[in-house]
């Protein structure tokens, strides 16, 4: 018998308009329940080409980025695919194409109420893409002048955190991880640093208690990962929230939920407390992998090693480097056709899903020819999208990554993997590939002696008092000096010259 190809359903070939047999859909062999897709949808055209490619498979899990070159060299800068529950849509593959979608909502809306799948009854109650694809009032799933009287509520409430204050912050918190780290000389930097710090700093930042920080980070870590508890971590996401607004509501703080409901905009309670949501998940997200990424990247990377010991890359510029190779996001759910257009040379239907492709878009050869080379200077890249819904906390999560980062190399600056690059593993989803585990070792420290907490001050937009943001103090034990544990001095490191520092 052929071997079919990973992640790719094979088509049946007594009827090539029908929908593949789905593998597991029953216990004697792959029978499919699933509707025949109408003739100009991108699963038809997938399956009369050959096979729908899954982004929900194991082999997109395992290596996204060869799945995205292969669907490249099938389709051209726009592929039609398959997401979960083996629905079908179109993943933008081109950077050119990708900031078309991005930039012009009037034939790309971001409200998925337009998806044709959703309104004639395709898509399960429970589908994992819930989250995702289920329409609230946020500045995110809507266009035009309700968009922007929303956004601009996000937006100029985040504006009221100063900068460097931000950065202050976020070294306390940091300080404090590496703290509990220093004295074992060796430790697992994905759950004890970058899964924590984001949401340390952004529990904070919205008002939420400090109690909540690691059950918000299991939770919203859950979610994005589309797993069948993901309706249930959602729905512990949005309780907690709620309760955090009505809380707000009676007694306003220094802190965005208050910032949001006295905004001139009138947001509603439902519409602070999904803008709540928004900022938490998305931050938290996109920050935890971005440092994840970047400390594996500095770790492994022999190009960061020559050009860091040469002086000629600061940490931002290594930021920089991993948002065009590596980026947070791979693929953002999604737009929805307004009509029948065509985009990258296929036949789009309205209602049609797109499916943004960032880390695709970065390694797009008509931009990219040479992938190995430096983009230095260069910010030119997709992990932020781009157009009317661009992030609008790619700031706040470039300051709690470069700083939370600078923080641990500064502590440790003889870090190293502890295992061969080839033993680190991911864990892929549809929007993301998650880094499971990064081991180092370094010489055993003591934990530095406590800081004063620093006051942070917030910037003052029109009609909008100065609010001083002071940061919980966190402690722990000192831990007993270890042998050899001081902070060595001798020469400049390659770390201290990753920091701009000599």
């Amino acid at each position: 018998m052929r071997r079919q190809k990973a992640g790719i359903v094979p088509r049946r070939p007594a009827d090539p308009h029908a929908l593949p047999a789905l593998p597991g859909s029953h216990p004697g062999g792959n029978v499919s329940t699933t509707p025949t897709p109408p003739p100009q949808c991108p699963a038809h055209m997938a399956a009369t080409a050959g096979g729908l490619y899954r982004l929900h498979g194991a082999e997109a899990q395992a290596d996204p980025l060869a799945l995205y070159e292969k669907l490249r060299a099938e389709h051209g800068p726009v592929a039609p695919v398959l997401v979960s529950g083996d629905l079908p849509a179109w993943l933008v593959l081109g950077h050119r194409e990708n900031l078309d979608v991005a930039r012009t909502s009037s034939r790309f809306a971001r409200d998925p109420r337009g998806w044709r799948d959703m309104r004639e009854g395709r898509v399960p109650a429970d589908t994992p893409l819930g989250p995702m694809v289920s329409w609230v009032p946020v500045c995110n799933f809507t266009d035009g002048p309700v968009h922007e009287r929303l956004r601009s509520a996000v937006v100029e409430s985040l504006e009221r955190f100063d900068k460097r204050g931000i950065r202050r912050y976020v070294t306390r918190f940091a300080n404090h991880l590496v703290d509990q780290i220093a004295a074992e000389g060796y430790a697992d930097l994905v759950p004890a640093f970058s899964d924590q710090l984001p949401m340390l700093v952004m529990t904070q930042l919205i008002g939420a208690p400090d109690e909540h920080g690691p059950l918000l980070v299991n939770a919203a870590r859950d979610m994005l990962q589309g797993t069948e508890t993901a309706l249930q971590s959602d729905r512990y996401v949005t309780t907690t929230l709620e309760n955090l607004v009505v809380e707000r509501k009676a007694e306003p703080a220094r802190d965005l939920a208050s910032w949001l409901i006295e905004h001139p905009a009138d947001l509603t309670d439902t519409e602070v407390l999904m803008h709540l949501r928004v900022v938490l998940i998305a931050a938290y997200e996109t920050t935890a992998n971005l440092i994840a990424n970047t400390l594996r990247t500095v770790l492994t990377d022999p190009r960061f090693r020559a050009s860091l010991s040469g002086g000629h890359m600061t940490l931002p510029d290594a930021l920089e480097q991993v948002l065009w190779d590596d980026p947070p996001i791979n693929t953002i759910i999604g737009r929805w056709a307004t009509g029948d257009t065509v985009l990258g040379g296929q036949q789009v239907k309205a209602g049609d899903m797109i499916l943004l492709g960032l880390a695709a878009g970065n390694a797009d050869p008509q931009i990219r020819p040479d992938p190995a080379a430096s983009v230095h200077g260069n910010r030119s890249h997709l992990a932020f999208s781009s157009g009317p819904h661009e992030c609008p906390g790619q700031d706040i999560g470039r300051a709690i990554a470069d700083t939370g980062i600078e923080v641990l190399l500064d502590r440790l600056p003889d870090l190293q993997l502890a295992v061969d690059a080839s033993e680190l593993q991911w864990r892929g989803t549809l929007m993301s590939r998650h880094l499971l585990s990064l081991p180092v070792q370094f010489a055993p420290r003591s934990a530095a002696p406590p800081a004063p907490a620093p006051q942070l001050p917030v910037e003052q937009p029109a009609g909008h008092p100065v609010h001083p943001v002071i940061p919980p103090q966190p402690t722990a034990p000192p831990a007993p000096p270890a042998s050899g544990g001081g902070r060595r001095r001798r020469g400049v490191s390659w770390w201290r010259r990753l920091l701009g520092r000599r």
